[in-house]
């Protein structure tokens, strides 16, 4: 796959704030951090939670991705780990995950993770509503299929 696709996923996924992250058949909503230069995504939750147990065990996770604002839609498959960075801790560290640890960073709650992925199926499709609207007219006119944008997998890690 070209190092275009990989570079335009990357940069795509980067202004996304949040997918829903599957372990073990369980959907949760999440908030990642894009680290191409890694190639990892990171994720902080709470001890006990079904997240927190795959990352022990280092297990295999799934996340969903589907932002029509930017044109992204991509399922990423890799694996989770419990990562003890704290300097990853603190480059990842949020408003958001602030606003669920009482004690900040030094929550003795708190479990950052690393998730590995290995693959992707992913969907780029137009950035704005006005170059779908223009490829549906222009599809009417000429009689033909719309160019909505492109399917390609990734093998990422």
């Amino acid at each position: 796959m070209s190092d275009d696709h990989h570079e335009e996923f990357w940069d795509r996924l980067e202004d996304i704030r949040a997918g829903m992250l599957e372990v073990r058949g369980a959907f949760l909503p999440m908030s990642h951090s894009v680290e191409p230069e890694d190639g990892n995504l990171w994720f902080i939750t709470a001890k006990g939670t079904q997240m927190a147990e795959a990352g022990v065990k280092s297990e295999e996770a799934r996340y969903i991705v589907s932002d029509s604002a930017h044109g992204l839609h991509a399922e990423v498959k890799g694996r989770l780990e419990i990562s003890n960075d704290r300097a990853k801790l603190d480059q990842v560290w949020s408003a958001v995950a602030a606003s669920w640890f009482e004690d900040g960073k030094d929550d003795p709650d708190l479990v950052l993770l690393r998730f590995k992925p290995s693959s992707a199926e992913v969907w780029l499709g137009p950035e704005s509503g006005l170059h779908f609207l223009y490829e549906l007219l222009k599809s009417k006119m000429s009689k033909s299929k719309p160019d909505y944008g492109k399917k390609f997998s990734l093998r990422l890690g």
